[in-house]
């Protein structure tokens, strides 16, 4: 208890020893601080807040992500597709089928699915989806969004109030996002997908835009990003790298499979990133990294490495390679390329 007897306190000693004693109750090992610093910000709040709907905004929030991390926690070693799409598609569309079909097929290669668990192309993706692979996390809305009939087991549907905590999941909880045509909500959680992966507030991973055939819903998107943010220098060139258009289901489903062929996982640890390789890749891919991607270094070199000191403490993935650099933590869309190239070793 000595990590917590300092630091993050209340500041009144008879409340300081009631949380030290309901963390010694309640906390995993190896957790104790972190739950002690969440029942002392509770306390705090009580303490310099009277209004309650900053309260009941805390409480809804808490509960809500408190119950979505307990529903995904036994799928957390399989990896998901979040689907999003609109709401009003008809069950005729073009969207709709080919979101069917893609969850029929990505299910299929063992990847579960999460959809926002309404009608359309949401109502498609749990449709598609083989039983048992699929969540739904719906908002509670006044009109629109009610759960659709394709969600079986109920355990595996999560009901929002807030849209922040919701799209909070949608990212934490899968390793991939493919967008089918949609209005605002689909863009809004297209342009956050990014925007977290840009600033590296979201682990790298794969984005599909699906669009059908003889539609150009994305590509006069993408047209759009490139006359109105790349040419006026709101963004770089190398986002684009952080998306792909793609009129196919398979190639979408063979893009998401191919982001993690030789691509594990990257962690940040002591000022270096560290990216974890499902195989030791070869020199020449090495040594073209090196080449082709210095620029994204502050220094030194991309090197194999076995696991760092702090990744041995905690037992992360301890027989994978390692390729360790000192990457600069702004070009995220060269780091997605960067990936791409080590996974065509």
């Amino acid at each position: 208890m000595k990590e917590m007897q300092r630091g993050y306190r209340v500041g009144e000693k008879d409340i300081d020893d009631l949380i030290d004693k309901l963390t010694e109750l309640s906390a995993y090992p190896g957790t104790e601080y972190l739950l002690r610093e969440i029942f002392t910000t509770v306390v705090k709040l009580g303490k310099e807040s009277s209004d309650k709907g900053d309260l009941k905004l805390i409480n809804n929030a808490l509960k809500e992500l408190r119950y979505s991390f307990k529903i995904f926690s036994p799928y957390r070693n399989v990896k998901k597709v979040v689907v999003f799409g609109s709401a009003r598609s008809k069950k005729n569309s073009s969207e709709y089928k080919m979101a069917e079909e893609f969850t029929r097929k990505i299910t299929e290669k063992d990847y579960m699915v999460v959809t926002g668990g309404g009608p359309g192309v949401m109502e498609a993706g749990n449709k598609g989806a083989k039983k048992g692979t699929d969540f739904g996390l719906n908002i509670r809305l006044p009109f629109e969004q009610k759960t659709n009939p394709y969600l079986e087991e109920k355990e595996k549907i999560i009901n929002f109030k807030y849209f922040f905590t919701r799209k909070l999941i949608f990212i934490k909880e899968t390793d991939a996002t493919v967008l089918f045509p949609g209005g605002f909500g689909t863009n809004d959680e297209g342009f956050e997908a990014l925007t977290l992966i840009q600033t590296g507030k979201s682990k790298p991973r794969p984005i599909v835009l699906i669009e059908p055939k003889g539609s150009s819903y994305w590509t006069s998107w993408r047209h759009f990003i490139n006359n109105q943010l790349a040419k006026t220098g709101f963004i770089k060139k190398e986002d684009f790298d952080l998306f792909t258009i793609e009129k196919n289901v398979d190639k979408a489903i063979e893009y998401i499979e191919n982001f993690y062929k030789v691509y594990h996982s990257i962690r940040y640890v002591s000022g270096l990133t560290v990216i974890r390789l499902n195989r030791k890749i070869s020199d020449k891919t090495l040594n073209f990294l090196n080449k082709e991607f210095k620029d994204i270094l502050t220094g030194g070199k991309i090197i194999l490495s076995t696991p760092m000191n702090e990744e041995v403490q905690k037992g992360e993935h301890l027989d994978l390679p390692r390729l360790i650099m000192h990457f600069n933590l702004r070009d995220y869309g060269r780091l997605c390329k960067m990936i791409r190239v080590i996974n065509e070793d």
